[in-house]
């Protein structure tokens, strides 16, 4: 499969403190890409530079111009707009050509048609962050990027919003996400992407990892995936 991510030595400096020290990957079409690792390990960084928020200090990122959609941890919604206004507000700032159709085929895609005149201030957590990805979709990019899109949800709302964060890659979008969640990266990822400081400890499936993160621990007690991931980071130090 020919990538249509390409990441070769990506590299962030913020004064002295390397946030990414030369990370390399590769990510194709319909691929779904988790990005895992501790607090500080430098996801939000990379994630972000992916979706063109922030230049890299060194190293380099090809993927398509122009079509990255980018959905940030917080979502960037206007609370007293109904779900439709807000939709219709980006889809202008995104210079549709027919911000009502987009509009109209987003309500559609996302399951939102009875909740379009309801005021953003009243969805539940999960609504509003179905609404702040689907902002992220209007544009119909070839590669959507979110930033820990299930936090704070309960296991419900998570279920639910993975069905629809895993659509576009269905219909053949590369989606890369952020999770604490590491469960989420071994259900929903067809490749794990592990940071830790800043460095790239592992990037492979989430089955090759379980079976690397196997290999170090008691092979009479295998771990379950959270706790392979857990003795992997202690293993090298983190």
């Amino acid at each position: 499969m020919r990538p249509i991510i390409e990441v070769n030595g990506l590299t962030k400096r913020y004064g002295e403190r390397e946030a990414l020290r030369g990370v390399s990957f590769e990510a194709g079409l319909g691929e779904m890409v988790a990005v895992i690792g501790p607090n500080g390990a430098g996801k939000t960084t990379l994630l972000s530079i992916l979706a063109g928020v922030q230049p890299p200090s060194a190293g380099s990122v090809s993927l398509p111009s122009g079509e990255v959609g980018w959905v940030p941890q917080q979502p960037a919604l206007y609370s007293r707009l109904s779900v439709a206004e807000n939709l219709e507000l980006f889809a202008r700032l995104e210079r549709s050509p027919d911000p009502r159709a987009a509009v109209a085929a987003m309500l559609e895609q996302t399951g939102l048609q009875e909740r379009a005149f309801e005021r953003v201030e009243r969805l539940s957590g999960g609504n509003r962050q179905r609404v702040n990805i689907a902002i992220g979709l209007l544009s119909e990019p070839t590669v959507l990027v979110l930033d820990e899109p299930s936090s704070s949800l309960d296991p419900r709302q998570r279920e639910r919003l993975w069905r629809f964060i895993c659509a576009p890659s269905q219909r053949g979008r590369c989606v890369v996400f952020s999770t604490h969640n590491v469960a989420e990266a071994e259900r929903y990822a067809h490749r794990v992407v592990v940071l830790a400081d800043g460095e790239l400890l592992f990037n492979g499936s989430p089955e090759e990892f379980a079976r690397e993160a196997a290999g170090q621990s008691s092979p009479t007690r295998p771990p379950d995936f959270e706790g392979a991931f857990v003795e992997f980071l202690r293993e090298r130090g983190h």
